[in-house]
């Protein structure tokens, strides 16, 4: 990938130095994995920062022989970078839901460039206050009806990762229990309030293209309590 198109993916990216970007690209390692495979297990947190440049996974935490369904990342996001900072052990693991490409960086190397490069490591604070806002908004719906909680992670996905599409916006066909663990609220009820949005003609989901098409991205903000 040329420089110029690993910044204008990776936000994180967009102040970091020319230097910065071409020495990254010669020392990133190139990874791609089909759905439903297993891309980062919990004992090998902290060895790498991992950028998502296609397709979409989900961060899951293991609940005794469960697993519930933390974060959904897709194309220009990354992850691990708060194993590489802290330290710390973790129950997690990411697991692809599509084909998906991802570059990787080893901890040493990035935890480098952010202390030479001061602007990088700038953009890097501000990406995770970004994350913390959002986690606090969730935290602040937690006893909003379930619709709204839905809404919120359905909008959420698609200002982060949506594609322009001729009528809306598409993001990925996440399953059901996946959107439902996110959203922090069951299967039955994320499978209704979906076939309510549908039947109001605000989204439609397409499983042979395996993408949302969502139509109303104004009121299923507005739902939320984004605007």
């Amino acid at each position: 990938m040329q420089p110029e198109a690993f910044s204008k993916l990776f936000t994180l990216f967009n102040a970091a130095n020319p230097e910065t970007i071409d020495w990254l690209l010669t020392v990133s390692t190139t990874h791609e994995y089909p759905a439903g495979r297993a891309v980062l297990m919990e004992d090998a947190w902290g060895n790498a920062v991992y950028f998502v440049e296609s397709g979409w996974v989900k961060v899951r935490r293991h609940v005794g022989e469960e697993f519930s369904t933390l974060a959904v990342l897709g194309k220009g996001d990354f992850f691990g970078e708060m194993a590489i900072l802290d330290e710390s052990p973790r129950s997690t693991d990411v697991v692809a839901l599509s084909t998906v490409k991802l570059f990787s960086i080893s901890a040493q190397r990035f935890i480098q460039t952010l202390f030479k490069d001061s602007q990088l490591h700038h953009r890097m604070l501000q990406l995770m206050v970004q994350r913390l806002r959002q986690t606090n908004f969730r935290f602040q719906i937690r006893n909003q009806p379930p619709a709204v909680k839905l809404a919120n992670t359905l909008a959420g996905l698609s200002d982060a990762y949506g594609q322009a599409a001729d009528q809306g916006t598409d993001i990925f066909n996440i399953p059901i229990a996946d959107l439902a663990d996110v959203a922090d609220i069951s299967d039955d009820e994320a499978q209704k309030i979906m076939g309510k949005l549908t039947e109001k003609g605000w989204l439609k989901t397409d499983d042979e293209h395996k993408v949302i098409h969502i139509y109303n991205s104004k009121q299923l903000a507005h739902l939320a309590g984004r605007v």
